[in-house]
């Protein structure tokens, strides 16, 4: 029988612009015996304390703007009362509610946008713990995503190295011997919620440990496919869900009157 622990790396106090995030979990796991870092654990970094140590954390009276200047492509937008949410696709291609920029757990005035290139990130992370640990281990960067059909948020994979980010099952038979044509696991996404669980959203634990998968952590030059973490996002030729209702029925629309000769509308 498989069993898997998690657990959180104590003792990791503000990140500042910087940080050698490296020494930080290194001084973190051997700060407490029980956190001593083995051969094929799995480290699972808040993408928060990633953006502050690269500098990502700007000065920003209107969080709107910062949303527009992440974003590529609106993807649907809702009015409520307490103000507008967009869903966007931001330019790491993630769609997510206000293109992942957050101004939870910084500075009145401030917000902290994404890394610029999570996967890049999350391998030189990888690269320095496994130089300086001298064995394998594989890292996950998260951050907290919206599911488009149910309520309520989970940490999700935006940066891998190391470790593999989709368990294809594809080909393989069940326990009844059919083979399986569709199943392709998004196990990095699983292992970044079973995270979470640990890390909890308000106890300043950014970084977590999962050990008892050691057959998903590969060893140097594998991160996580040529793409890390970025081969869960769909191919937009995949995505049947490209806009949301509002926009799909006026995009059509706009079609339409193309065909027919007709002045396309102008949308409020």
């Amino acid at each position: 029988m498989r069993t898997i622990t998690a657990f959180v790396l104590p003792g990791i106090s503000e990140i500042t612009p910087g940080a050698d995030l490296v020494s930080v979990i290194l001084d973190a796991a051997a700060s407490t015996p029980d956190a001593a870092l083995r051969p094929g654990d799995i480290l699972v970094v808040t993408s928060k304390i990633v953006s502050k140590a690269e500098g990502r954390q700007v000065a920003a009276e209107d969080r709107e703007q910062c949303i527009t200047e992440e974003t590529v492509r609106v993807v649907a937008s809702k009015v409520h009362s307490g103000g507008v949410t967009r869903i966007v696709e931001n330019k790491l291609g993630i769609v997510a509610a206000a293109a992942g920029v957050d101004n939870s757990n910084t500075p009145a005035g401030t917000v902290l946008l994404l890394p610029v290139d999570p996967d890049a990130s999350a391998r030189a992370l990888c690269a320095g713990l496994r130089r300086k640990l001298g064995f394998d281990v594989g890292v996950l960067i998260t951050d907290t995503l919206g599911r488009a059909w149910r309520d309520g948020q989970t940490d999700a994979a935006i940066g891998a190295a190391g470790v593999d980010v989709l368990l294809d099952l594809r080909g393989t038979s069940d326990a009844f011997g059919q083979e399986m044509k569709a199943t392709l696991t998004a196990v990095a996404d699983e292992i970044a919620g079973a995270a979470d669980l640990v890390k909890g959203k308000t106890s300043q634990c950014p970084v977590a440990v999962l050990r008892g998968l050691p057959d998903l952590v590969h060893p140097e030059g594998y991160f996580g496919g040529d793409r890390g973490a970025r081969a869960l996002v769909r191919p937009p030729a995949q995505d049947l869900f490209r806009l949301g209702s509002a926009e799909a029925w006026r995009e059509g629309y706009a079609a339409a009157c193309r065909d027919a000769g007709l002045p396309e509308p102008l949308w409020d």
